[in-house]
């Protein structure tokens, strides 16, 4: 009588081997390098900033709130100082929804912190009064690219960062805004709302176009930065696939 030899083939279980989430970088460790360029990246733009930081801390130190928030440097000191309660908003939101079953749940936390405390200061500071408050009539420059020769590079870097952060994590958590031209049309809204809000506030400020086209391409342009992350609208089938998808459904779950 013949004895079947069994052989084994080494393939499939390399394969399974190859594929297991063990050859892959642990989670936590992700994480763990995340927080750690976090880190480094406030921690550098905290060191380049260190001059008008240390000359808002006195103020704000001293309890004259309005050193602190009145100014620029002293809006920029508070950013910085609140990062840390930011984030603990954040781990608290991401566990509810862990705790939920909701997936994704640190990147609509994130995506939804970031929004607000990204864009809260520059929306601040860009409504903040001049000196003529109130006594001065509002400005209108309705031209456009004719305030930009005069902005300077640290003026356009300051517009595109204005709606940055709302472009950046908004189709992070909204799949209706996961589109540059819907993030473009987005920026541009709320910028028209700032600018109307400086002048019919008459802050002594000008109410310019440039500002609008600006602030509407920094949004724009820090959608693109976060386009692998975007929140996809689940996928319509049409009828024709979704009757074979379900036919192909009752075959498989058929019993034999």
């Amino acid at each position: 009588m013949a004895t079947r030899i069994h052989r084994h083939n080494p393939v499939p279980a390399l394969m399974c081997a190859m594929n297991s989430p063990a050859s892959a970088p642990p989670r936590r460790t992700r994480t763990i390098v995340l927080i750690g360029l976090v880190v480094l990246g406030v921690a550098g733009a905290a060191f380049l900033l260190r001059r008008p930081l240390l000359m808002a801390a006195p103020s704000c130190l001293a309890g004259r709130w309005r050193g602190c928030f009145g100014t620029e440097n002293g809006v920029l000191l508070m950013t910085l100082v609140g990062l840390p309660l930011a984030g603990l908003v954040t781990w608290v939101l991401a566990r509810r929804r862990r705790a939920a079953g909701v997936g994704a749940a640190w990147r609509l936390s994130l995506a939804e912190v970031g929004m607000v405390y990204g864009t809260v200061p520059f929306v601040w500071l860009t409504t903040m009064p001049g000196s003529g408050a109130g006594m001065v009539p509002g400005r209108l420059s309705l031209v456009p690219l004719r305030d930009l020769l005069t902005m300077g590079p640290l003026g356009i870097v300051g517009n595109l960062l204005v709606f940055a952060a709302l472009g950046f994590f908004a189709p992070m958590r909204f799949a209706v805004l996961a589109s540059v031209p819907r993030i473009l049309a987005l920026g541009a809204g709320c910028s028209v709302v700032v600018e109307t809000a400086q002048y019919v506030l008459r802050l002594d400020r000008v109410s310019s176009v440039d500002d609008v086209l600006v602030n509407a391409a920094g949004a724009a342009l820090a959608a693109l930065a976060s386009r692998r992350w975007w929140r996809r609208p689940p996928e319509v089938l049409p009828d024709h696939r979704r009757a074979a998808s379900a036919t192909a459904g009752g075959k498989r779950t058929r019993p034999e």
